[in-house]
């Protein structure tokens, strides 16, 4: 299944830069500044490197505290899950979340229109991966969620891990929906309209899931961990770049607004609003 979504994308991505091989170097739809940039890049790699200490200061499980764990106490939408452990599993996740990472942008370069910005496309996903990982490791090093594998007999020395407490969110589906949406949203701006866009859509976001799908059966995280760590991967991945677009620096509007509330009292103000 790995194989089939890692496939996906890269026959998505060479699917949506074929109509556009031949073309002229377009203008970048990205505004960036190393200025603004560099400082924003340093802030969140700083975040992340204090959020991955955090980690190393928990501390791990007791064997009373193991066997005093109870899966009644797992909210029901994740009880399910409770106990799971699965090392092959494990290993599909890291095969198809950590080449993603770097495939994904990768393959961009393949996009005429993309590879005449390239320095800035690489420049633009360290930041989103960083807003990404700022994120997460602030998450994992200052929340304890037992992962579900605790609740069952297996895990070996892991059970009583420091990270065994790192279930909340799912790293792996955070940082996978990342990269795919990422790519996805480069190749939309880059290319509007092109042939094949549905599709690269689509593998961003069936691979995400799938890396969501072995994490739970691994027994690393919940389902809701992996709600939560592809909700903030996803949205990282469109967001970051949008802010960073030209088109969307413009199409600012200030306009009068007035009315009256639920309980029928008036109102006024300036409505600003910004187009996306």
């Amino acid at each position: 299944m790995k194989f089939f979504s890692a496939l996906a994308l890269v026959g998505s991505l060479l699917t949506g830069a074929a109509p556009v091989a031949q073309a002229q170097h377009s203008a970048s739809p990205y505004h960036t500044r190393f200025a603004v940039d560099g400082p924003i890049i340093l802030g969140l790699g700083a975040t992340s490197a204090f959020g991955l200490y955090r980690v190393q200061q928990k501390s791990g499980l007791s064997d009373a505290e193991l066997a005093a764990l109870n899966k009644n106490d797992i909210p029901k939408i994740d009880r399910f899950s409770a106990g799971w452990y699965s090392d092959r599993a494990q290993t599909a996740s890291d095969l198809l979340c950590y080449p993603t990472l770097v495939i994904a942008p990768a393959l961009l370069a393949l996009n005429d229109n993309v590879r005449g910005h390239y320095g800035q496309v690489v420049g633009l996903y360290i930041e989103t991966m960083l807003a990404t990982d700022a994120l997460f490791t602030t998450s994992v090093g200052n929340i304890y969620r037992y992962r579900p594998y605790l609740y069952g007999t297996e895990g070996g020395g892991g059970r009583s891990g420091k990270i065994a407490t790192n279930s909340f969110f799912a790293g792996h589906t955070g940082h996978t929906a990342t990269a795919t949406f990422f790519a996805a949203k480069v190749m939309h701006d880059f290319n509007p309209g092109y042939a094949g866009e549905p599709f690269v859509w689509g593998a961003a976001a069936v691979i995400p899931a799938a890396v969501a799908y072995f994490r739970i059966e691994a027994g690393k995280h919940f389902l809701t961990d992996n709600l939560v760590g592809y909700a903030v991967g996803a949205t990282m991945g469109v967001v970051v770049p949008q802010l960073h677009k030209v088109a969307g620096r413009r199409g600012l509007s200030l306009m009068p607004l007035q009315g009256l509330n639920a309980n029928g009292y008036a109102y006024s103000g300036m409505l600003l609003s910004k187009r996306l």
